[in-house]
C-alpha cells in the first residue's frame, strides 16, 4: 500500500474509531495512547483496543472468544513477527459495523483481568 492510500486508510479508521473511543474515554482510568505507531484505548494502562498502521481495528478478547470470533466472523488474528497472536483480532473498516461490539467485548475483558 502506498504510503498516500495507506494515510488516506489511517483517517478513513479514525473517522470509524474515534467516535467510539469518545465513549470509552469518559471512563474511569480509560485513556488513548501510543501503541505500535499508532494511538489506542487503555484502561488502567492496558490496551484494549487501537488501530492499526492502516486504519483497521485491532482488540483484545480471551482465547476462546478469539477462536469462536474467528470461526463466526470476518475477524481474523494479529500477526506479529510471523506470529498468531491469542488474544488479539483484527477487524478491516469493511466490517465496521461490528466495530462497536468488538470495542465494547475488548474493554469488558481488558479491565476485568487488569487490576
Amino acid at each position: 500500500m502506498a504510503e498516500t492510500e495507506r494515510a488516506a486508510a489511517k483517517r478513513r479508521g479514525h473517522d470509524l474509531f474515534d467516535p467510539i473511543a469518545e465513549r470509552y474515554v469518559a471512563h474511569d482510568g480509560v485513556d488513548i495512547g501510543p501503541i505500535f505507531g499508532s494511538e489506542g484505548l487503555r484502561i488502567r494502562g492496558k490496551i484494549f483496543a487501537f488501530l492499526s498502521f492502516d486504519g483497521q481495528l485491532i482488540v483484545k478478547v480471551p482465547a476462546e472468544r478469539a477462536n469462536e470470533l474467528v470461526a463466526t466472523t470476518p475477524a481474523r488474528r494479529m500477526v506479529m513477527r510471523e506470529r498468531e497472536m491469542k488474544e488479539w483480532l483484527f477487524f478491516e473498516q469493511t466490517d465496521a459495523a461490528l466495530w462497536p461490539a468488538a470495542v465494547e467485548e475488548a474493554f469488558a475483558y481488558v479491565d476485568r483481568i487488569t487490576p
